[in-house]
C-alpha cells in the first residue's frame, strides 16, 4: 500500500508535526484575524461571528470548569504520526490507582512542551492503557482560551486554565477520584533555559501546586521528559546577557517571552520550525502521598516541596544514563 512506503510515512510524520506547530504558533493569529475580518468587513459572515461571540461569552467559564475533552480529539490518527516522528514514549514506573486524584509535575518545559502535549493531550503514547481509569487535564495559560475557534481545539484536547479555581475543580471532579492534573511547573521562565545541555528547572520558589496537593489530598507525581530540551536549538541567552534581560522584560509585560529558536524544515535537516528528530522519553515517577490539610502551614508546604524535589532528582538520576546523559550531570533546581 502507498501508506506503507517509508517516504510517504516520513512525509505524514512531518505534516503531523507541522500541524502541531501551526496550532501552537500560527493559529491564534490566523483565527483572530479571520474573526475580525468576518466581523468588520463582511455582511453575511458578520452575523455568524456575532453568534460565535455570544457563544464564547456564554462558554467563558468552561476552561475553569473541567474543560470539554473530546475522545475523538485524543484519538485522531494524526497524533500517531506526530508521536512516531521523534519518537515519543510514555514510560510508567508504577501503577497509579484511580481511587484518588494526582497532580503531575511536568519537567522540563522545553520550547513548546511537546513531550507533555503528546503524553497528556493525545492517546498516541498509550496513557489510557498504562493508567486505566485516570482522566487527564493539561493546565495551560488562560490566554489560550481567548482566541476564537482555536479555543475549541484547546478545550477538545483536554486542556484547562492555569488558575487555582480550575485546578481545584478538576481535582474534585467525580468525588475527587481518578483525576490527573498535569502542570508544567517551570512555565515561561524555564522555556528560556531549553538548551540541549541544560538541566535547569525553575522550581525552587514554585510551591503553589504543592499547596493545592495538600489542600485536596492529591498525590504528587514527578514527570521528566528526557530529550525535550534537545528537539530545538535556542539562541544563546545566558542569564545576565542583554537578550535574556530583554526576554525577561518582555515576559514581565506580556506574561510570556517566546524563545528564539530553530529546528529543521519540511525538506531540509538544517533550518526551519520543525523540531529535530530526537527521541523524547517521558518517565512518570512514583506518587508522593500527602496528608490532606485545608490550611497547610508554610513549614508543611516547604517539607513536601523538598520531598518532591528530592524524588524528581532521584527520578532523573535513575534514568539519565539510559538516554545519553552523562552520569555526572545533575538537575539544577533554581
Amino acid at each position: 500500500m502507498l501508506l506503507d512506503s517509508p517516504f510517504i510515512h516520513s512525509i505524514l510524520q512531518k505534516l503531523a508535526v507541522a500541524y502541531y506547530i501551526a496550532i501552537f504558533l500560527f493559529l491564534p493569529v490566523i483565527c483572530s484575524a479571520l474573526f475580525i475580518w468576518g466581523l468588520v468587513y463582511t455582511n453575511v459572515v458578520r452575523w455568524l461571528m456575532l453568534l460565535y461571540m455570544t457563544w464564547m461569552i456564554y462558554d467563558i467559564r468552561t476552561p475553569q470548569k473541567g474543560g470539554r475533552p473530546l475522545d475523538f480529539m485524543f484519538n485522531r490518527w494524526i497524533w500517531r504520526y506526530f508521536v512516531e516522528y521523534f519518537p515519543i514514549k510514555l514510560i510508567k514506573t508504577t501503577d497509579l490507582p484511580p481511587t484518588k486524584s494526582y497532580i503531575f509535575g511536568s519537567h522540563p518545559h522545553g520550547v513548546l512542551s511537546i513531550g507533555a502535549f503528546a503524553s497528556f493531550c493525545t492517546n498516541a503514547t498509550g496513557f489510557p492503557v498504562k493508567f486505566p481509569g485516570l482522566r487527564h487535564y493539561l493546565v495551560t495559560l488562560r490566554s489560550n482560551f481567548y482566541f476564537p475557534f482555536r479555543r475549541e481545539l484547546t478545550l477538545g484536547l483536554g486542556c484547562i486554565s492555569a488558575d487555582r479555581e480550575s485546578i481545584e475543580y478538576a481535582l474534585n471532579a467525580n468525588n475527587g477520584a481518578g483525576n490527573a492534573v498535569i502542570i508544567v511547573v517551570g512555565g515561561a521562565e524555564e522555556a528560556l533555559d531549553a538548551h540541549s545541555d541544560s538541566y535547569d528547572l525553575c522550581l525552587k520558589r514554585r510551591k503553589g501546586f504543592v499547596r493545592l496537593a495538600i489542600k485536596h489530598g492529591a498525590s504528587l507525581v514527578p514527570v521528566y521528559h528526557f530529550g525535550e530540551n534537545s528537539i530545538f536549538r535556542q539562541v544563546e541567552n545566558k542569564r545576565g546577557s542583554k537578550l535574556r534581560r530583554f526576554q525577561q522584560w518582555l515576559k514581565h509585560i506580556l506574561g510570556y517571552s517566546p524563545p528564539i529558536f530553530f529546528g529543521c524544515g519540511l525538506f531540509n535537516k538544517y533550518f526551519g520550525l520543525l523540531p529535530f528528530r530526537t527521541p523524547i522519553n517521558t518517565i512518570v515517577g512514583s506518587p508522593i502521598d500527602v496528608k490532606q490539610n485545608d490550611s497547610p502551614s508554610n513549614e508543611e508546604i516547604d517539607s513536601v516541596h523538598q520531598e518532591y524535589c528530592d524524588q524528581l532528582s532521584k527520578l532523573f538520576d535513575d534514568h539519565k544514563e539510559k538516554y545519553g546523559i552523562p552520569p555526572e550531570a545533575k538537575l539544577n533546581i533554581y
